[in-house]
């Protein structure tokens, strides 16, 4: 790391010319220029004579000594400017010995772009007239006069690493309003101060404090824009106080960022900031905060949500004579009086972009016990430690250094510093708060605050947010991206090849209804006798099922259901729409024709079974779906089914062992477990996954031995990252075969998309395994062969055709109550960066991603003991999810805020925790951490389910730009047919209807069996006054069975309205 040089270097300070000067008497003026810095005098420039025009070329140079280890140093030129006071020499007059001088104006040179990674820089600075000086009545037409100023180093004084990780944090304190009413103006002087505490590098907080606030009488609101002032004092120039280019401009009370924000708190803000007396400070503070100190800065903030924020009075008294114009201070401690604390909530700083909180805080009682239960401080900053404060010129505070200390010492409690430290180390020790004396927990003084409502306004800015957020343009250029010009749509008005492909739709739907009422009738016996049946039971079970079908009258509802079907084939395949002359002629082609049927319905039957058989990934999934629903014996027989095809696959194997040990079979699972280790030996999974197993043998020296070279094998992969400076992830150092790899994520995972598709809820059970394997088969299918055309065409996803009403059977996907559920199971971690794992926690993302639930648990008690474990924000995010998949919702809870704690800034805790409160039903909660998780730079795990949740309930509270916008961001990342619905009801309910269609198209591409797209379509079909179309759309819409009332009734109204799109009228 680059390293701040420890000699000192010199910044150099030069002034070239004034402009625009005149002086008292004459019209050449004599003048010279006085630099000042930290209240100490650099120097003085020699007297130059002003021309004619007013310009005076000075060449002034005097330079202030850097040094960051003592002297000057970055907190010094980060809040203290350099002024330049420009003085007259008069003329001597007779008998006059030493030369008379008349101070004409001010300039002030902020230091602040040295912070800022520059080393030189040129200002033209305003000199700012001193009451009574000539400079002050500036005519119409003429300008203001100036000098020009440049600042130099010989190299920056920042380095790289702090410029990038370092911070500058700016606090300005505006007023405090509706203050005590026994404040009054006139009487006693007062000095009226605030302050607070900012946590640095070093052990020791910064204390920042702001004196000399000015009470005012309420009659009118403070003026706004108005200029924020340098925290110092002596200032000649009233002009010079000052900041330049730094304002305060207030803004709408519901915009704050603290309390008071509400609009039923409106009508006292108005009349506190109109009519009650305020004081008034308008100073901004500096600090610079290295790059330690921007981590201490943060772990405070998630430590301590609230701040303290110090207000006290302490009354003046003239000094004694022959001080005239010095204030001191009593020594008595009773002078510390009206002692309040607001609590300033800095939580919002640790949001993702957010640099600013500005906003209202109420004043309370300064009690210890209770600021210490609010906020952990252990110390108050005036009464425990402020008498130190003042004596150093890097507090921030207005300092004279004509007056002494204006804190009082806190005599009641005679502590000494090391009294207060043994106290400190005490109550740090212990987990409850100080004992502190009963005199300290009564304060009526500072009751006053809380009984005339009083509140402080202050900003706390920084240079930069503390967590970076995507920048708009880019969000805007992303959404511009998500939905391509598509070609024109080709409508089609029928054909033979349609026809066929109707009736192989039709033969499915019918196989899985016959196969479902099978399963209902004899699923049970089929999970008892698994492959042991006889020929004369499968023959009974079919006798029977063929008198089920008839006795219903489902067997009739088959053939209706098919007709349709068949009528199309014989019209547009056979051109038959007349009738037979002869009963012979009909035989012939009914002959004909059922050997075609017969045909086709193998064919169909046999896309939808047999497709990809061989493809092991598909198994995979299924099988992980299975262990999601619990079902540990179908399970079992998809992982096998893989390890059938390739008996060297890893994951195979090791999903082979789970299941064995799972069911007890554990003979087998050490064969699975130990073959993997052998066809992979620098499988971490595998090697961890064999020591559990040893585990729960009892055998302790291979137990001992598996996780120690599981152990090897991840120091060696990790070294080798860091030697090679790899940033990739690779799954153990072998050859990724699965896209079940725990460290590598896919946009196209099938695991993934079956977790989006497959309906959760109870396990379905042996009933519904065949129809469940068809559906998947099919989905796996096209998720395959839209994975493989993605790799081949990084553009594919800018390419998808605009189909409308398209009628070819694809995926199926639940409806969005089954997909929110199934969301319960995410990809773990894998959006963020990673910090150093475990073996442990490795193994825990493989379970988690093939849904073992049942297996993390004693993976979980394991990495809580591991020495290099322990509880971390992934393992009670892993908690949570366990929890979650098992609506354990309280519990869920208490894992999250546990791994919030651990990570604030982690956006799987607040994907997570949003979806908690979707599933709750606190929609408003989820809203909010949906919108948290998508600002942050780097994205969750899940943000397909994100955008999926965060469009419904915008939808839900009819924020239709916002629910376009977030589903357009989902259809770019990963299509589904509910993606393009959110976006297609979005463009609806916006009355972009071409837009609207579009996506509903896309949508039905997807899924051809959703009701909800074919009612929309329905209701675009309505809007755009094409009556077929809409016909047609709300046809499949009543057949498949919309379950949406209030839709259904929208389109009913809709149909009512343009009085066509129902055939029933």
């Amino acid at each position: 790391m680059e390293q701040v040089s420890s000699t000192g270097r010199p910044v150099q300070i030069t002034v070239t010319d004034g402009y625009d000067l005149k002086g008292f008497k004459g019209d050449a003026p004599v003048t010279f220029i006085r630099a000042e810095f930290n209240q100490v005098v650099l120097g003085d420039s020699a007297k130059i004579t002003v021309s004619s025009e007013g310009t005076a070329k000075y060449n002034f140079a005097v330079s202030v000594e850097f040094n960051p280890e003592g002297g000057i140093t970055l907190d010094d030129l980060a809040h203290k400017p350099v002024f330049l006071t420009v003085t007259e020499v008069l003329p001597k007059e007779k008998k006059q010995k030493d030369e008379k001088t008349l101070v004409l104006g001010q300039a002030v040179v902020d230091l602040l772009p040295l912070l800022q990674g520059e080393s030189s820089f040129e200002t033209m600075a305003p000199l700012h007239p001193v009451p009574g000086s000539p400079l002050e009545t500036i005519r119409p037409g003429i300008k203001q006069c100036s000098l020009e100023v440049k600042v130099f180093v010989s190299e920056p004084l920042l380095t790289s690493t702090q410029i990038l990780q370092g911070n500058l944090l700016k606090v300005t304190l505006e007023a405090a309003y509706a203050v005590p009413d026994s404040f009054m103006p006139v009487g006693p002087l007062q000095n009226y101060m605030v302050g607070l505490q900012v946590p640095s590098a070093g052990e020791k907080d910064y204390p920042i404090l702001f004196k000399n606030g000015t009470l005012k009488v309420g009659g009118e609101r403070e003026p706004v824009p108005r200029p924020k002032k340098w925290p110092i004092a002596n200032i000649l120039a009233p002009g010079a106080n000052n900041i330049p280019d730094a304002f305060i401009i207030g803004g709408p009370y519901e915009e704050e960022e603290g309390e008071l924000n509400r609009p039923e708190d409106r009508e006292f803000r108005t009349q506190a900031e109109c009519i009650k007396k305020r004081i008034i400070w308008d100073l901004e503070s500096r600090c610079y905060l290295d790059p330690s100190a921007v981590v201490s800065f943060q772990k405070r903030i998630a430590d301590c949500r609230f701040w303290p924020v110090e207000i006290t009075r302490v009354p003046l008294i003239s000094a004694p004579k022959g001080k005239v114009g010095k204030l001191d201070k009593t020594e008595d401690e009773s002078q510390l009086s009206f002692h309040g604390v607001a609590y300033v909530n800095m939580v919002p700083l640790l949001y993702p972009g957010v640099k600013r909180i500005r906003g209202a805080f109420h004043v309370y009682p300064y009690l210890d016990s209770k600021v210490y239960e609010k906020t952990k401080c252990l110390f108050s900053l005036f009464r425990d430690t402020g008498h130190h404060l003042t004596q150093n010129n890097k507090v921030g505070g207005i300092i004279s250094p004509q007056s002494k200390p204006v804190i009082a010492k806190n005599l009641r409690e005679d502590r000494t510093i090391k009294d207060t430290q043994a106290l400190s180390i005490k109550s740090q020790s212990s987990d409850t708060p100080l004992e502190v004396e009963p005199s300290l927990n009564h304060n009526p003084e500072g009751q006053q605050y809380l009984e005339a409502g009083t509140y402080l306004v202050l900003e706390i800015q920084l240079d930069r947010a503390l967590v970076p957020k995507r920048m708009p343009e880019e969000l805007a250029k992303r959404v511009k991206e998500m939905i391509p010009p598509r070609p024109p749509l080709t409508r089609r008005t029928g054909g033979a090849q349609k026809a066929v492909s109707d009736y192989h739709m039709q033969i499915k739907n019918i196989s899985r209804a016959i196969l479902n009422e099978y399963h209902r009738m004899y699923g049970k016996e089929l999970t008892k006798l698994e492959n042991e049946m006889d020929k004369e039971t499968l023959e009974e079970q079919k006798c029977q099922l063929n008198y089920e079908l008839n006795y219903s009258g489902k067997y009739f509802a088959f053939k209706e259901q098919l007709k349709h079907a068949v009528v199309k084939i014989v019209r547009e395949k056979y051109l038959k729409t007349t009738s037979f002359e002869s009963q012979e002629e009909l035989q012939t082609f009914i002959s004909e024709l059922y050997v075609f049927l017969v045909d086709q319905m193998h064919v169909a039957l046999n896309q939808r079974l047999v497709r990809e058989p061989q493809n092991l990934e598909h198994w995979l999934d299924y099988g992980a779906f299975c262990l999601l629903t619990e079902d540990k014996i179908k399970a079992q027989e998809c992982f096998r089914k893989a390890l059938s095809l390739n008996q060297h696959h890893i994951h195979s194997l090791l999903l082979c062992g789970i299941l064995a040990v799972l069911m007890e079979n554990y003979e087998q699972a050490e064969i699975f477990f130990e073959d993997a280790t052998c066809l992979e030996p620098t499988s971490v999974v595998a090697w961890t996954l064999l020591g559990l197993y040893y585990e729960i043998q009892n055998n302790d020296i291979r137990m001992e031995m598996a996780f120690h070279e599981a152990f090897k094998q991840l120091q060696t992969r990790v070294t080798k990252q860091k030697s090679t400076g790899t940033l990739e992830n690779l799954e153990e150092g072998g050859k990724v075969e699965s896209n079940l790899d725990p460290s590598v994520t896919t946009d196209g995972s099938s695991a993934i998309a079956i977790k989006v598709e497959a309906p959760a809820g109870p396990a379905p059970g042996a009933e519904g395994t065949l129809s469940i394997l068809d559906e998947f088969l099919e989905e796996s299918s096209k998720l395959q062969s839209d994975s493989q055309e993605q790799s081949q065409d990084p553009n594919s996803s800018q390419k998808l055709p605009n189909v409308f009403l398209k009628e070819i059977p694809v995926k199926k996907e639940t409806s969005k109550c089954q997909a929110s559920s199934a969301a319960l199971n995410p990809n773990p971690y894998y959006g963020v960066s990673q910090a150093p794992t475990t073996i442990f926690m490795e193994t825990i993302r493989f379970l988690m991603k093939v849904n073992a639930v049942q297996y993390v648990h004693r993976v979980l008690a394991h990495e809580l003991l591991c020495p290099q474990g322990g509880p971390s924000c992934e393992y009670y995010l892993v908690l949570a999810q366990t929890h979650l998949l098992k609506k354990d919702f309280a519990k869920a809870e208490e894992y999250l805020q546990l791994a919030a704690q651990m990570d604030y800034l982690n956006p799987n805790v607040w994907g997570v925790k949003g979806h908690l409160y979707f599933l709750n039903g606190n929609h408003a909660e989820a809203k909010a951490c949906y919108e948290r998780t998508i600002s942050f730079v780097v994205d969750a795990s899940e943000m397909h389910f994100v955008f999926l949740r965060l469009g419904l309930i915008y939808l839900e509270e009819k924020e239709y730009e916002k629910a376009k916008t977030t589903y357009l961001q989902a259809c770019k990342r990963s299509p589904s047919c509910l993606t393009w619905l959110g976006l297609g009801i979005s463009c609806y309910r916006l009355e972009e209807l071409t837009e609207a269609e579009d996506a509903l198209s896309e949508a039905n591409t997807l899924n051809n069996y959703n009701a909800e797209v074919w009612g929309y379509l329905a209701l675009v079909c309505l809007k755009a006054g094409r009556q077929l179309e809409a016909e047609q759309a709300y046809k499949y819409t009543m057949k498949l069975k919309l379950k949406d009332e209030a839709l259904l009734a929208e389109i009913h109204m809709v149909q009512e309205m343009v009085g066509f799109g129902n055939p029933s009228f």
